[in-house]
């Protein structure tokens, strides 16, 4: 039979092979944790505490049961939904704004706003850690608004971490979308709001469903700034989790289960969103 002719641009069948060998390495090593986490989540608690088996000998799905009793999991699961939700719908409806009229507008002191905004993003969030607790507690004393301890003060906490970089994301998406729709849409009879609203934020979907996802991981997972501004009633996921372990024992299996249903918020929304959060990162980065 006569071979198959080879294209000249294809690569060499060492590098398909290498390729191949690669991501099937990485793919094992990204998904080997899960698996140890979905076995040791299935089952009792002295096999998990015992030598560490690749093949479980029984499987059980009471963990996934206890997990709701153990510790008022479905209370910290409503507050880091609540906590979560509020930052990120605060963070994208600021950045928004900031970033059109950055983006559209002339305006003195724009370059040392934008080099402002960027370069809050250097310093650790450890740095602001005692800041936000004396402003809190502060406030507290003075007006008699409760942050500390409550879901408010976390909200502005997770709101101050994820804002800027919105922003900044925001304005170089902003940038790519032509200036003309505005101008057509002015000239049809829209003002500046009317324009935002009617073309640039349909044009900007991508973008704005990115920056939504990376608030919302940013609030959903933090853990140092919620175990301080936080307390029993208002504890979230992340600081929660730490109940499954006492002083006598450590429920293993009940945190590989609670560590996989808290998981599943953010991997469905990922999976949903992954087109648009593709374009926008994209779109954003390159002007």
């Amino acid at each position: 039979m006569p071979r198959t002719a080879v294209s000249p641009s294809a690569p060499p069948r060492s590098f398909v092979w290498t390729r191949r060998i690669v991501l099937s390495f990485l793919t094992a090593f990204a998904l080997l944790p899960v698996y140890v986490m979905l076995s040791s989540s299935l089952k009792p608690l002295q096999d998990v505490s015992d030598t560490f088996r690749w093949i479980p000998s029984g499987l059980t799905i009471r963990p996934y049961i206890d997990i709701w009793h153990t510790v008022p999991l479905a209370r910290y699961f409503l507050n880091s939904l609540i906590v979560a939700g509020a930052a990120t719908v605060l963070s994208v409806v600021i950045a928004v704004f900031a970033a059109y009229a950055v983006s559209r507008y002339r305006f003195r002191g724009k370059r040392v706003f934008t080099v402002t905004v960027l370069s809050t993003q250097m310093f650790p969030g450890i740095l602001f850690l005692l800041p936000l607790f004396l402003i809190f507690v502060n406030v507290g004393n003075s007006t008699g608004i409760a942050l500390y301890g409550s879901r408010g003060g976390l909200i502005l906490t997770y709101l101050t971490f994820s804002l800027p970089f919105s922003i900044w994301m925001l304005i170089g998406y902003f940038d790519s979308i032509p200036r003309d729709l505005d101008e057509a849409a002015m000239v049809d009879g829209c003002g500046a709001l009317g324009a935002l609203f009617r073309v640039v934020v349909p044009a900007a979907v991508p973008g704005i469903v990115a920056v939504a996802v990376y608030a919302f991981m940013t609030a959903w997972g933090e853990v140092l700034f919620a175990s301080v501004m936080t307390n029993d009633t208002t504890r979230t996921l992340s600081v929660g989790l730490k109940g499954y372990a006492t002083q006598n024992d450590v429920y293993w299996n009940q945190v590989m289960a609670a560590s996989l249903v808290v998981s599943v918020p953010v991997v469905a929304g990922f999976l949903l969103l992954q087109r648009y959060l593709v374009a926008g990162l994209t779109a954003g980065a390159v002007k």
